[in-house]
């Protein structure tokens, strides 16, 4: 038996002509275009060992008589049993003109093909989709009640069907499949459609929340999934038969799920929390549709909504499927299948493996390079304060990763050291002197940096001073919280607003600053620190909000203690659990790699939201541990006097707050 096939390349394709070529005597004449010759290889491989039975027919669904030279077009003339139109665009995402050009103009190339062949008889590889929107059950005997086709994978689908209908000269049968996601024994899927969009929400779901923990989802209507090997086998088991043709099959589930049931199984398969409370999307339908069409008109909304489905991966449209109306029957199609074994499976007995799939080779986030090499070879960064403690362990590492690395501080002498460290490791590093606290240096500075490297493409804000004094001590001293000012947020912001006109220049760039955990939990002792850094961290916000659509990144990092220099001098953090310079780095790493607004630690982000929810009991437990360590001054070298060892109160004080400052 001979077959000419389209779309063979395909998802569908590609196992439809493996079971085709295991019937004996079998001949299967499949359609490539010469740019996919590349694809043959592993086509025959994957068809082996029936594969000298696949010929590949050189031509473009897209042309006329599908490309097809005269001279391959008449060795096939009669002699064609099964012509299968396989060849169209599933995808949601794709743009109308390449839909209407394949979807329809392919379809209408195969029909005329299938006639000048004489081809015994057409089969034609519709969707659910050319039901549109229909409110109801929607027959194997109906089509023109579709309805609300606006969208073009709709429309397309429903019009390349028509023409079959209306055209085709030879005997023609018609499938319709559900929603074909993966194989149900392996799980194996070739891309992101369907119920996969929203594979990435549910496993971003699993990392915030613990799997016992109750979650809120949607509910909706019934979305019918069939999987590729189901549709495969009963495609080529009614086509195998004996019938006259005119006729449509609904190869779905008879029993399609919920959304909420859907996502609820694959959320059990990816080890997900539950979506126990499911809120109805249909709910919604009572807002009227000119309010809708109002609120979404906003700018503000329209922005913050295609940012969150961008975020998400959610395609345009994929959200009116979440009210999906339409059941379909499928009798005729249960009846052709009778007594063959030939059924669709429960979602809930392979959708294991479908997920298992998806983490293995589907997951956009295996695509992305997110090492710190990938994200800064071939820039300029700048990294302030990079003589020692955390900018020298960052420098060291962007230096390893390609980067142009440039370093500053004050000290001549440790800026030289600092270059030989790294060029000891068999890497580079361009150093400067400059005091950022000095409005006229600063100046300098940046006028230097766009001369010799025509600005840079992230700063790393690290340069700082720290003060540890009680209030009570500070009455006469005005000039500390100056000068911690002057350099913390003065300096940083002179440098930045300097730096920034280029970045907006050429619409990209990131801003990385170095702030503090105190800064969230509002650190006893360190009020000049403290407020300096809090300065940077709320304009910090206000620049973000600004330059949102630019394609520049702002991030603060509420960093935790670390054991620098700066915190030498203080005796209490000698036995203290700190990050070492290296750990500190690696956040700036994290931070260049992933972009994110803001990291901080736990401890930092509960004392961020107890001062929120419980001001009162917050101030209460920090002037507990001001009071407790009251006598941990800093060690006097001079006079030779050490503080007195840690009480284990004031141990277990440390261990409670890890990383802040005290």
């Amino acid at each position: 038996m001979r077959y000419f096939i389209t779309g063979a390349t395909g998802f569908i394709g590609r196992r439809l002509v493996k079971k085709l070529l295991e019937r004996e005597g079998s001949e299967v004449y499949f359609l490539m275009r010469e740019a996919s010759a590349d694809k043959l290889p592993s086509l025959l491989a994957y068809w082996n060992p029936q594969r000298s039975s696949a010929i590949p027919v050189h031509g473009d669904v897209r042309a006329a008589g599908l490309g097809i030279d005269a001279r391959a077009a008449a060795a096939l003339t009669d002699t064609i049993d099964h012509f299968f139109h396989l060849a169209a665009i599933y995808d949601l995402k794709a743009d109308p003109e390449p839909q209407v050009a394949t979807n329809i103009g392919g379809t209408r190339n195969a029909v005329a093909l299938a006639g000048a062949l004489r081809a015994k008889h057409f089969h034609h590889v519709s969707s659910i989709a050319a039901a549109g929107l229909y409110e109801g059950t929607f027959r194997e005997d109906m089509f023109d009640e579709a309805e609300h086709l606006d969208h073009p994978y709709f429309s397309t689908k429903h019009v390349s069907e028509k023409i079959v209908r209306t055209s085709c000269p030879v005997p023609w049968t018609v499938y319709r499949p559900g929603m074909v996601v993966g194989d149900s024994r392996s799980g194996e899927m070739d891309k992101v459609d369907g119920p996969y969009y929203f594979f990435k929400p549910i496993q971003r779901l699993r990392r915030v929340l613990p799997p016992w923990m109750p979650a809120i989802g949607i509910e909706g209507g019934r979305i019918n999934i069939v999987p590729v090997d189901y549709v495969v086998d009963a495609m080529c088991h009614i086509a195998h038969q004996q019938r006259a043709g005119g006729e449509c099959f609904h190869l779905t589930d008879p029993a399609p799920m919920r959304v909420g049931e859907v996502l609820n199984i694959f959320a059990r398969a990816a080890h997900a929390p539950a979506l126990s409370l499911r809120i109805n999307a249909a709910l919604f339908g009572f807002v009227p549709e000119v309010v809708t069409k109002t609120v979404m008109a906003l700018k503000p909304v329209l922005r913050l909504k295609e940012a969150l489905m961008r975020d998400l991966g959610l395609p345009d449209g994929v959200l009116q499927f979440v009210n999906y109306p339409t059941r379909f029957d499928n009798r005729r199609a249960a009846e052709a299948l009778a007594g063959s074994g030939i059924a669709c499976p429960r979602l809930d007995r392979y959708a294991d493996r479908l997920w298992d799939y998806w983490e293995r080779h589907l997951d956009p986030d295996l695509f992305v390079d997110r090492s710190l090499r990938g994200q800064v070879q071939g820039k300029t960064v700048l990294v302030t304060g990079g003589s020692s403690g955390i900018g020298l362990a960052t420098a060291h590492k962007l230096a390893e990763a390609g980067a142009t690395t440039l370093i500053c501080g004050r000290d001549a002498a440790k800026l030289a050291a600092a270059r030989e460290a790294i060029q000891a490791r068999g890497f580079d590093v361009i150093t400067y002197q400059a005091n950022l606290a000095d409005a006229a240096d600063c100046e300098r500075f940046v006028q230097m940096l766009l001369a010799r490297h025509d600005g840079v493409d992230i700063l790393v804000n690290n340069a700082g001073r720290s003060i540890r004094r009680p209030i009570e001590e500070s009455f006469d001293r005005l000039h500390d919280f100056e000068r911690t000012m002057q350099l913390n947020y003065f300096g940083a912001l002179r440098l930045t607003m300097g730096l920034l006109p280029k970045m907006i220049e050429r619409r990209t760039g990131q801003v990385i600053n170095i702030s503090s955990i105190g800064v969230l939990t509002n650190a006893p002792r360190f009020s000049a620190y403290v407020a300096s850094k809090a300065a940077l961290d709320a304009w910090t916000l206000c620049a973000a909000s600004e330059l949102a659509d630019a394609g520049i990144k702002f991030t603060t990092i509420n960093m935790p203690l670390v054991r620098t220099p700066m915190i030498a001098p203080t005796r209490i953090y000698r036995d203290m659990p700190t990050l070492s310079p290296q750990e500190a780095a690696d956040l700036v790493a994290r931070a260049i790699v992933s972009k994110p607004v803001r990291i901080a630690t736990p401890i930092g982000l509960a004392g961020q939201g107890l001062h929120t929810v419980m001001p009162h009991g917050a101030q209460i437990i920090l002037n507990t541990a001001f009071r407790l360590f009251a006598d941990m001054e800093p060690t006097d070298k001079a006079g030779g006097k050490e503080a007195p060892a840690l009480s284990p109160e004031q141990r277990a004080m440390q261990q409670l707050l890890r990383g802040m400052h005290f």
